[in-house]
């Protein structure tokens, strides 16, 4: 039986969840790849060789050094779960000069520097799995790139950050307000010390990238996705949403335009009759549309030891799977050839066009609202839907909540700027775009 050997960089959540699903599972894994094959974790970076484990690591070498395991002449597949992109871009370069093939979950890699990665992995050979890196547990690259490749992509939208999901469920209770969730969801460990990655979208940016690059065959263009978070978002503005038949979640958002694509992550209105609004919690969605599929929805955990070590071990066997096969049969790591891929523009979000959920605060005297509709009116926005009510505060004001037809933003943008000016109206203009799915 011949034996694949593996070096990993990083023993924490996921990597001890790695261990223990091979340690565990290599009956069914050696099933599955023909009863020929064995794998065996040979060692192991990590940081302080005398912490406690989360398994049992008898048998396996622990190093402090990373490069050693990369340099290990013993070790066939490098499974990078350390994090980062300085030491870990480090190790991937030389794990691909050495010819060993890479399974990772590092999405913020893949999604900075991923470009030329996949080259340089390409020239030597080697394979760079990365089905962890994005939505924990749910197959969502492997169901991009090979189980909808009959289809163009039209647009892609997910729930892909749990912290952000739990809070924004939170935050429906009576009550609730944003700093008050955010401290529950770090001490229930959901959210960082620092929680800036997850609530201001840049995590959620990251896995975007990587999914618009294989659903539509473009470079990865992080650095060109806008980003927008959910500290703004109040519960008042949670509750008006229900009101109005809408959910509001945090979405990455990948589409399709006249000109280019559109790439962007902000907190989104949700109709409530769509499956991805009633995703709740920490769980993650991610709804894809395809032109001959039509619309198809991944539903699961997107984070934890079980569910992201679940794909990590996924990527192992496929690798194992596809050394097998000459370089030029097996499946492209972004679904399309790198020849073949695109740098096709990504919009500026000025230019993009959807419906629009406004509230601001009015003095509730006769006229005010028939001044709003004129400036509306003068920018050509429709309003299909509103709603007002006293403010619980001060009696003199109104709470006023509209939602808009789809316009441009940058015609959002000037209408808001022309309403804020009144002085009827008190303080900033909160402004959330509305999905159009149906």
């Amino acid at each position: 039986m011949k034996e694949v050997r593996l070096g990993l960089l990083g023993l924490g959540t996921v990597g001890g969840g790695t261990v223990n699903i091979l340690q565990t599972t290599q009956t069914e894994i050696q099933r599955r790849l023909g009863g020929k094959v064995s794998v065996k974790v040979e060692q192991i970076a990590v940081r302080d060789l005398n912490r406690a484990r989360p398994v049992d690591t008898t048998g396996i070498d622990l190093t402090t050094d990373p490069l050693a395991v990369v340099n290990n002449p013993n070790v066939d597949i490098v499974v990078e779960l350390m994090g980062g992109t300085t030491l870990a871009k480090t190790c991937l370069e030389q794990a691909i000069q050495n010819k060993k093939h890479i399974v990772t979950a590092n999405k913020a890699l893949i999604a900075e520097h991923g470009n030329e990665l996949f080259k340089t992995a390409e020239a030597q050979g080697v394979m760079i799995a990365y089905e962890s890196a994005v939505a924990g547990g749910i197959p969502i690259i492997k169901a991009l790139r090979e189980g909808l490749a009959a289809n163009q992509i039209e647009w892609l939208a997910g729930i892909i950050n749990g912290t952000g999901n739990y809070i924004l469920t939170e935050m429906k209770k009576p009550g609730a307000d944003f700093s008050q969730v955010l401290k529950k969801a770090q001490e229930l460990g959901y959210a960082e010390a620092d929680p800036t990655f997850d609530v201001e979208g840049i995590d959620a940016a990251h896995k975007l990238t990587i999914m618009a690059s294989i659903a539509f065959g473009i470079e990865l263009q992080f650095d060109k996705v806008y980003t927008e978070g959910i500290s703004k978002v109040t519960g008042d503005d949670i509750q008006f949403a229900q009101k109005l038949g809408y959910q509001i979640k945090h979405l990455g958002i990948a589409a399709r335009a006249d000109n280019g694509f559109s790439l962007r992550v902000h907190p989104t209105l949700v109709k409530d009759s769509v499956l991805i609004a009633n995703v709740n919690g920490v769980m993650n969605a991610v709804m894809v549309a395809g032109n001959h599929v039509g619309q198809t929805l991944y539903y699961g955990p997107g984070a934890g030891a079980g569910p992201t070590a679940s794909a990590v071990v996924a990527d192992i066997i496929d690798v194992i799977r596809a050394l097998r096969q000459p370089q030029e049969d097996r499946v492209p790591g972004l679904g399309f050839a790198l020849d073949q891929l695109t740098s096709a523009p990504v919009v500026a979000i000025d230019d993009i066009k959807s419906a629009y959920y406004l509230r601001f605060y009015a003095k509730d005297h006769a006229g005010v609202l028939a001044k709003v509709s004129s400036i509306m009116a003068q920018s050509q926005i429709s309003i299909e839907l509103l709603h007002q009510e006293p403010c619980a505060d001060n009696e003199d004001d109104a709470t006023i909540v509209m939602i808009t037809n789809k316009v441009q933003e940058s015609t959002i943008n000037q209408a808001i700027s022309a309403l804020e000016s009144m002085e009827e109206i008190d303080g900033d203009i909160m402004r959330i775009r509305v999905a159009g799915f149906k």
